[in-house]
């Protein structure tokens, strides 16, 4: 499509969009990720931290230094932003959360979660995770099976109570519903758009130059940013129709 061959930078999600939730990219994805890095700028965005980006990308990616110039990560909703560079990763920002910030995001999760009578269940690790730049909540922990994350709260109507509590109380901050299970919260409008303004302003791609792909462009999604700040967005089910966007992609750099 002659619209996707006009894209300098192609900006992905990653779970539910890359790869299944907390899982690694496969085979097939890196390959054509080291393909599309020969031919564009390529940008993850995620709500996950950055282990969980070099656990889930960099770890099952076979690329060259040179490719991986043209591969910039974002990771906690694009709180952070790394870049490669004379062969290793370099921070160019961390919006770092101070300690008063996060005690009262968990303050006010804690609270919420009792007014709505959320139960524990079993919980499988962390269940409101420090992530820096960012705090997020995970309804049935950080390490729940994919199969029960899946069918926890297909609806979002779960974490859309929470959000909504939330929102009343912390309104300072931005909360975002994310992959399966998840809720985001970033300071007040550092989230996936101002990501999309620093790649503008530190690679000089401009908006209607980048396509984003993700699952999360509902408004209380937290792709919906993204599409918030006028870029060009596919909404996927996973990560093989993913896949067919990429080769569809690819198909127009042809020649190029």
């Amino acid at each position: 499509m002659e619209q996707y061959a006009q894209k300098k930078l192609i900006i992905f999600d990653l779970d539910d969009t890359l790869a299944p939730s907390k899982s690694p990219i496969d085979a097939e994805m890196a390959g054509l990720l080291v393909k599309l890095l020969a031919h564009k700028k390529v940008a993850v965005m995620s709500g996950g931290s950055l282990k969980q980006l070099e656990l889930q990308i960099l770890q099952n990616l076979s690329c060259t230094d040179t490719l991986l110039g043209n591969f910039f990560l974002f990771p906690t909703c694009a709180t952070s932003f790394l870049r490669h560079q004379n062969g290793s990763w370099h921070v160019v920002y961390k919006e770092e959360l101070g300690a008063k910030e996060k005690q009262t995001i968990t303050k006010a999760l804690e609270v919420a979660l009792l007014k709505i009578g959320l139960p524990s269940e079993k919980i499988y690790g962390t269940r409101i995770e420090d992530r820096g730049t960012q705090v997020t909540f995970s309804g049935l922990g950080q390490d729940a099976p994919l199969a029960l994350k899946r069918t926890w709260d297909t609806a979002g109507e779960k974490r859309r109570a929470v959000t909504s509590i939330l929102e009343g109380s912390i309104p300072e901050y931005a909360i975002r519903i994310a992959g399966t299970t998840s809720i985001d919260i970033t300071r007040k409008g550092i989230h996936k758009g101002y990501g999309v303004a620093q790649i503008e302003k530190h690679l000089g791609v401009s908006r209607d130059e980048m396509l984003f792909i993700g699952d999360a462009l509902s408004p209380e999604g937290n792709d919906y940013p993204v599409k918030e700040a006028g870029v060009l967005c596919v909404e996927v089910s996973g990560p093989e129709e993913t896949k067919k966007i990429i080769r569809i992609v690819l198909s127009t750099t042809a020649g190029r």
